[in-house]
C-alpha cells in the first residue's frame, strides 16, 4: 500500500513539474504544491531562477533607452544618418529581447512598449527631417505606427496595444479631418 502511495505522488509531482514548465499554472502555485506534495524535499528538475536580476536590469535598460533616444532626438546636433543608426540599434536591442524573454520568461511587455515609443519617435522625426512640411507623409508614418501597434495587440493579446492603436488611429483621424 505504501507503494502505491509513492507512486501516486510521484505522478502528481511529475504532473506538477510539466504544468509548471507549460505554464499552465502560475509558478507560484507550482511551487506550493510540489511543496506540499514533496513534503518540503525538492523534486528533481526544478531550477531556481538565478538569472532573474538579469532580467530586471535588461528591463531597466530598455526602459532607459526611451529618454536617451528622446535626447537624442530631440536635444542633440547629431546628423539624422547617426540619429537613424543609433535609433536602429535600439529597435534592434528591444526586438532582440522580445524574442529572448518570449522564449525564456513572460516579461516581453517592456520591450515591447520600448520598441513601439523609439519607432514612433524615431519615424516622426526622420519624416519630419527628410519631408519637412509634407504633412501627408507624416500621416502615412503615423498610420503605419497605429496600425503596427493594433496588429501587436490582436497578435499577443495585450489590450494596452490594441487600445494604444485604435486611439491613435482614432486621433490621427480627428486631426486630419479637423
Amino acid at each position: 500500500m505504501l507503494w502505491l502511495e509513492e507512486n501516486r505522488k510521484k505522478i502528481i509531482v511529475n504532473e506538477l513539474l510539466h504544468w509548471k514548465k507549460s505554464r499552465m499554472l502560475p509558478d507560484h502555485y507550482c511551487d506550493y504544491l510540489l511543496a506540499l506534495y514533496t513534503e518540503g524535499s525538492q523534486p528533481k528538475g526544478i531550477k531556481k531562477r538565478k538569472n532573474t536580476v538579469v532580467l530586471y536590469l535588461a528591463n531597466l535598460i530598455l526602459l532607459l533607452l526611451i529618454p536617451i533616444s528622446a535626447l537624442l532626438i530631440y536635444f542633440t546636433e547629431l546628423s539624422i544618418t547617426l540619429q537613424t543608426v543609433i535609433l536602429i540599434l535600439f529597435i534592434s536591442s528591444d526586438i532582440f529581447f522580445i524574442f529572448y524573454f518570449s522564449k525564456k520568461v513572460k516579461m516581453i511587455h517592456i520591450p515591447i512598449i520600448s520598441g513601439g515609443l523609439i519607432l514612433l519617435m524615431g519615424s516622426v522625426d526622420i519624416v519630419s527631417v527628410l519631408y519637412p512640411g509634407n504633412e501627408r507623409i507624416l500621416y502615412v508614418s503615423l498610420v503605419i505606427n497605429c496600425v503596427l501597434w493594433l496588429f501587436s495587440g490582436l497578435k499577443w493579446k495585450f489590450l494596452y496595444l490594441w487600445i494604444s492603436g485604435a486611439l491613435g488611429f482614432l486621433l490621427l483621424v480627428i486631426s486630419i479631418f479637423i
